[in-house]
């Protein structure tokens, strides 16, 4: 894949927050893209800063979990392990959030036809954006799948049988696999929401990226795809990210203060 570059070097929250707010208002039609970046200030961690989950835990392959009993109950002793953060976020955190807040913000203006996102942790339903707006290419963590009837399991159906036998259950319909209903490495991805995530991409005039790195693919072919169309591509994030040269606007901050210029000029609160 060739990057065309734009010439545009990254800008700080101050001058990047002007230009962002210039773009915001211009637009007719904006895709939010948002990775683990958007939920951190929820206290979140994300998965590959030096104090990210895959320093401490590396990943479990798709095939490990559905072929090992002992790669099923080490993925599901570490969900139970962090899943008061995720729990503490949904209820509290995402409504102190800056990020949360700008986007909802932004959703509000009824120029956001959708919201893809990398994320599994629930918080955009949780802070307010209709279901219907969401496409969540990775799944979503608060709850449970059979990998052979698909039968949604509530967590705390499976937290209780895990404490209790030390192994997590099997499926109440059919007897299979339970796992959580996100996307682990050498799982196919869901293919209906990255068909509705490209409609998306190739309808929008502003596809605004949000704490992403941008590494992890088919996702991070969205944001070229919707550039080589023609929308403006901006990408909000505190790092380098491997697109930075084909974005229109590179804003190097936090989301909270890259959008602290449009929330004030709405009036809306970012502190």
């Amino acid at each position: 894949m060739r990057i065309r570059n734009s010439g545009r070097l990254p800008v700080q929250a101050e001058e990047g927050g002007r230009e962002l707010a210039a773009l915001l208002d211009a637009a007719a039609r904006i895709v939010v893209f948002t990775g683990a970046g958007a939920s951190t200030d929820c206290g979140i961690p994300d998965f590959r800063s030096p104090t990210g989950i895959w320093k401490t835990n590396m990943p479990i392959p798709y095939q490990d979990f559905v072929a090992d009993p002992q790669a099923r109950k080490e993925a599901w002793r570490r969900k139970f392990a962090i899943q008061p953060s995720f729990e503490t976020a949904e209820k509290s955190g995402v409504l102190e959030s800056r990020s949360h807040r700008a986007i909802h913000a932004l959703h509000k203006t009824g120029r956001v036809s959708a919201v893809i996102t990398q994320n599994i942790d629930n918080l955009h339903q949780a802070s307010g954006i209709p279901p219907e707006k969401i496409i969540e290419l990775h799944g979503n963590g608060s709850y449970a799948v059979c990998l052979s009837c698909d039968r949604r399991h509530e967590l705390e159906f499976i937290r209780e049988a895990f404490e209790s036998n030390g192994a997590p259950p099997d499926c109440l319909a059919c007897g299979g696999i339970l796992k959580t209903a996100t996307i682990s490495f050498g799982q196919a991805m869901p293919q209906e929401e990255m068909l509705r995530a490209r409609a998306e991409t190739l309808s929008c005039d502003l596809f605004l990226v949000l704490g992403s790195s941008l590494v992890v693919h088919p996702a991070a072919t969205l944001p070229v795809i919707a550039a080589q169309n023609g929308a403006g591509l901006v990408i909000v994030n505190n790092e380098e990210t491997p697109l930075d040269p084909m974005a229109s606007l590179v804003v190097r901050a936090d989301i909270g203060d890259a959008f602290s210029q449009w929330m004030r000029a709405r009036g809306a609160m970012t502190q």
